[in-house]
């Protein structure tokens, strides 16, 4: 689960790691009123939402436009936050339909000497914490590792020992810092990776971390993630989850506990099993065609779970047909049979449809499907079933 940069600087704030004043503003006149209360003459007005680039990023019908802008008044954060507000803002992680502005961040401006970068995630080679930084802020670390790998610093944090300080004052004099820089940093990120693990985070991003002509330290940006299967243990971080900045099919599945992504293809998938719905993708590609989705509905699922994913497999605009694929261990095929012939019910089945059924009571499974009169294909194995849904899929586009 993501959260807003403005929810992430607070909760990084409460841990000890300084942040420009600010807050958020639902409206025009909000963002002026905070404006006057910050101090300084120069504020910065930062689109809220859920894609990195803002910066770059432009409103739709407004290629010269961006999603941060600075503003030298109340009385101009006004104006530009009602250019900016109810807006659709296009940035390179949006991809073309962009994302609606609904709130803005209003932040007071810092002169900046410095602009450095700092991430930390989880390392799954090492199976540690993993703290990335670069004296090069500012930028996509992407490019900066692709171009100047040699500037991109990796330290790995031991699960048992916890940041050592020697650790941090490493990683400050790589990041060309000196004096009581030193010792501001290793505070800095000795908070970063407490809030890490306190929260059960997956991703703490502070891009730039800026060095202030005063010489501060400051988190001009900060993403943060953390662990979906932990949020049980944190009903305040759940709190935040904006859905406004999901894929509203990933929030359905999440209401029946489905695990789902959507992806860019044209047939919908629905596996049992993490590794079978990856084959099944695979298999696809291998056939010509890319999958719509990634959908696993787990090895013990229910009728109405499977129900559900079947209807969410078959609302979707960009399906155009749809592969179940399930192997019957724990999972029962005519458990399987009885949600695909509901979710059709309820639904309505208006593409091509190909089931394939193996393990327990598979007879009664298919001999369902085949007494229900819906139009479904039956494969006898993961092969013949991709082969049979591309071929049905593209002879659909003919006609």
């Amino acid at each position: 689960m993501n959260i807003h940069e403005y929810q992430a600087k607070a909760i990084l704030k409460s841990f000890g790691v300084p942040v420009p004043q600010g807050h958020v503003a639902h409206s025009p006149v909000e963002a002026k009123e905070i404006a006057k209360s910050l101090p300084g003459d120069v504020f910065v007005l930062k689109a809220q939402i859920h894609a990195g680039g803002r910066g770059a990023g432009h409103f739709v019908g407004e290629p010269a436009s961006g999603g941060v802008r600075i503003v030298r008044s109340a009385a101009e954060a006004e104006r530009v936050a009602c250019e900016m507000m109810d807006r659709v803002l296009v940035t390179r992680q949006t991809g073309p339909s962009g994302r609606l502005v609904r709130r803005l961040y209003v932040e007071a401006g810092c002169a900046i000497a410095r602009e450095l970068y700092l991430s930390l995630l989880i390392d799954r080679a090492t199976r540690s914490l993993v703290i990335v930084a670069s004296p090069d802020g500012g930028m996509d670390i992407e490019d900066v590792a692709a171009r100047t790998p040699e500037r991109i610093l990796r330290v790995a944090v031991d699960t048992g020992l916890g940041l050592m300080d020697y650790q941090a004052r490493n990683l400050a004099v790589g990041l060309g810092l000196s004096g009581r820089l030193i010792q501001s940093f290793a505070a800095l990120v000795r908070a970063a990776c407490n809030a890490f693990a306190r929260l059960d985070a997956a991703l703490i991003e502070i891009n730039p971390l800026v060095v202030t002509e005063g010489g501060d330290l400051l988190a001009l940006d900060a993403k943060m993630g953390f662990d979906d299967n932990a949020l049980f243990r944190h009903a305040d971080i759940e709190e935040l989850r904006d859905e406004n900045e999901e894929d509203p099919r990933e929030v359905e599945a999440s209401r029946f506990g489905l695990s789902y992504v959507g992806l860019d293809g044209t047939i919908g998938c629905m596996v049992n099993g993490a590794g079978l719905a990856m084959a099944t993708m695979d298999i696809i590609h291998a056939q010509g065609e890319a999958p719509a989705n990634f959908l696993d509905v787990g090895g013990g699922a229910t009728r109405e779970r499977v129900t559900a994913a079947f209807r969410i497999l078959l609302a979707d605009p960009q399906v155009e047909g749809v592969l179940v694929n399930i192997f019957g261990g724990i999972m029962r095929c005519d458990l399987i049979a009885q949600a695909v012939i509901a979710a059709c019910g309820e639904v309505g089945l208006k593409m091509p449809l190909v089931v394939r059924l193996a393990g327990t009571n598979v007879e009664e499974g298919q001999a369902m499907l085949e007494a229900s009169g819906l139009p479904v294909t039956v494969a006898q194995d993961l092969g013949d079933a991709a082969r049979k849904i591309v071929a049905a899929v593209r002879a659909r586009r003919t006609v």
